[in-house]
């Protein structure tokens, strides 16, 4: 089975056989697979009224177990935002009803983000949504075929998610 990948690196060794452009055969199937992922996860979120971002720290705070809160701090780290891009994703989502701002109880200047019911509904039928979809991607790959793929993108991703800072 030949794909649009096979056929761009083909036209790459015809035009530059100079250049070694084997990674193009991993790393272009992977960006391409990244695009449909991208369409998957969007169609799930708007199927549930949410954009990914919102599905993004919703679910940081749902994967939190109860009661479904985190400082602002703790959701930079999970979503890799800056501090003012927090804040107006905060403010957003509080004003949807979707989460809400209390008082820390160890840190009188600080506050907690609380997924509401409704957020965690949210979260909870989108995260569905988009595992539907994301079987569907997956699906011509056997169980095992999805788990040595796993293990094999975990070794590509772990050093990136090492980088302190």
């Amino acid at each position: 089975m030949e794909d649009e990948v096979d056929r761009l690196v083909a036209a790459w060794r015809r035009e530059r056989p100079d250049l070694d452009v084997e990674p193009l055969e991993v790393l272009s199937r992977v960006s391409r697979l990244s695009r449909h992922l991208d369409r998957a996860r969007r169609l799930a979120f708007s199927e549930h009224n949410l954009e990914p971002w919102e599905f993004d720290v919703l679910t940081a705070l749902r994967r939190a177990g109860a009661p479904y809160q985190l400082s602002p701090g703790q959701l930079l780290t999970q979503t890799l935002v800056t501090s003012g891009t927090m804040t107006n994703r905060i403010d957003r989502l509080a004003k949807k009803g979707l989460v809400e701002r209390l008082p820390d109880p160890s840190d009188r200047r600080g506050v907690l983000v609380r997924l509401t019911d409704e957020g965690r509904d949210r979260a909870d039928q989108a995260l569905a949504g988009l595992l539907d979809q994301e079987r569907a991607i997956l699906s011509e790959l056997s169980r095992a075929q999805r788990t040595e793929l796993a293990a094999l993108l975990r070794q590509l991703t772990a050093p990136f998610d090492n980088i302190p800072g």
